[in-house]
């Protein structure tokens, strides 16, 4: 292999990643910013980001966002709370405090993992999990955090089993509650909204923000001008059109994120084999090696594709 071919490679590489990492704005960041805003208010005197206050008990509100695995949801509330004029940090101050559900994910584990995340390495005492989430909200208002943020939520309400859900869902309650109370944001599968709607109060007490599936009808053009700028980006000539874009909402579980995968991967083929232009041929090899299917499973290449029933 020669310096060329080495050098040849971490070009595409460096192309690939660059796509990767580029956020692309839908009208589904509109719609999370605007569910952040019903939740936010500016403090008049200080100019500081504060919860709206909806009882009498100064009780905050909360967001659950669900969307299937691959759907962009982490990366969209990511970005929205990033965004928000509202919650910059500053050098004494953690307006968003965040995570991911741990393993195992126990109230405790999640404790430890928000007390980490708020810059906490006190270790000198054992403590009880209920004095673990009492250290998290005096750490939560000394820090000024207005809103907490844990992804994978799904992972704390196992699919049919109630049986913790209360308890979690109080201990997040109270984190809701009185002077530093905090806007708790839980994003994860559908499974989520299923495991603890049960309660009544959650309803009240959480907007449900889902996700909207992707659709030919209502995506297909700015799935295509995706595909073409990525093209161009990369110096790839795009593909015919025909089905494909049918196909690639197909393959990807009408999940945004999942879309958009397919084609950076179908890109990276292209540009490893030294194609000019990007074909149906490079979607079927991406899918058979993320899916590792049969020909007549293959989305890109069977012709009864629509029919094919995914795992999600």
């Amino acid at each position: 292999m020669t310096t060329d071919t080495q050098r040849s490679k971490q070009e595409i590489r460096a192309a690939v990643a660059g796509i990767r990492g580029s956020y692309i704005a839908t009208k589904r960041d509109g719609y999370f910013a605007t569910a952040l805003d019903r939740l936010i208010a500016t403090n008049e005197q200080t100019a500081i980001a504060e919860p709206v206050r909806f009882t009498s008990t100064g009780e905050a509100r909360g967001i659950i966002v669900v969307d299937g695995a691959g759907g962009g949801k982490t990366s969209l509330v990511q970005r929205g709370l990033a965004m928000h004029p509202g919650l910059k940090p500053s050098e004494t101050s953690r307006p968003v405090v965040s995570i991911t559900v741990p393993n195992p994910a126990t109230l405790k584990s999640v404790a430890q993992e928000a007390l980490k995340a708020t810059g906490y390495t006190g270790g000198e005492k054992k403590r009880t999990v209920w004095e673990m989430w009492e250290l998290l909200r005096e750490r939560f208002k000394m820090l000024g955090t207005v809103v907490f943020w844990i992804d994978e939520a799904h992972d704390l309400f196992p699919h049919g089993s109630k049986s913790e859900a209360p308890h979690i869902l109080k201990t997040f309650k109270s984190l809701m509650q009185g002077d530093g109370a905090v806007i708790v944001i839980l994003s994860g599968i559908e499974s989520l909204w299923d495991s603890i709607s049960f309660d009544h109060q959650v309803q009240r007490r959480y907007s449900k923000f889902e996700l909207p599936p992707v659709t030919a009808s209502t995506d297909s053009n700015l799935i295509w001008k995706l595909m073409v700028s990525f093209c161009e980006r990369v110096g790839l000539e795009p593909p015919k059109a025909g089905d494909l874009l049918e196909r690639i909402i197909h393959a990807g579980r009408k999940r945004f994120g999942l879309c958009i995968e397919q084609m950076i991967s179908a890109i990276e083929i292209a540009l490893l084999r030294g194609d000019t232009t990007l074909a149906a041929q490079h979607f079927a090899d991406a899918f058979f090696a993320q899916e590792a299917c049969s020909v007549s499973d293959n989305v890109f290449l069977s012709p009864r594709w629509s029919s094919i029933k995914l795992i999600a």
